[in-house]
């Protein structure tokens, strides 16, 4: 193969893979795995503190299966679940009682904001962050308490 055809045959490889290169980067979720509740370091106000938590994020096509299984300050274990996609829309969300549906939307590959539903209104606000060196996961969630105050919980995990 000529020099200038072979260079001709490395550039364009590399147009085509660079870009793709760099999508995937941008849109691969840092959440993924299993992240534990360092309940030391988390502030709770618009619920009790949970003794334990564990939130587990998998791959599920655009977006992501989540699943969160703990042990609530009363003792009691708690599971919730769902399966949503990062494009805004409601998805059916299991286990809560305070919440029956998701919607997601990712700001990046370590941010991403979910809002959470109960028939249709909206309960509660949340952002989802990882830390730069991946290992701590913080969750803010904005919401309303039982007496209709406006209030922040913030949960930090550490990543499995």
């Amino acid at each position: 193969m000529p020099p200038l055809s072979r260079s001709l045959a490395v550039g364009s490889m590399l147009a085509i893979l660079v870009p793709a290169t760099i999508l995937t980067a941008q849109t691969t979720d840092r959440a993924i795995g299993s992240w534990t509740l360092d309940v030391a370091k988390s502030t709770y106000s618009l619920t009790a503190m949970p003794k334990s938590l564990t939130v587990t994020y998998a791959t599920a096509g655009q977006g992501l299966t989540v699943t969160a299984k703990g042990v609530d300050a009363q003792g009691n274990p708690t599971s919730t679940g769902y399966t949503a996609n990062y494009d805004g829309k409601d998805s059916p969300a299991t286990g809560s009682p305070d919440y029956d549906t998701v919607s997601l939307t990712r700001i990046s590959a370590s941010i991403a904001h979910i809002t959470r539903k109960k028939g249709g209104k909206v309960v509660a606000t949340l952002q989802r962050v990882v830390s730069p060196d991946g290992k701590v996961l913080t969750i803010t969630r904005k919401g309303t308490d039982a007496k209709g105050q406006t209030a922040t919980d913030v949960g930090v995990f550490e990543k499995q």
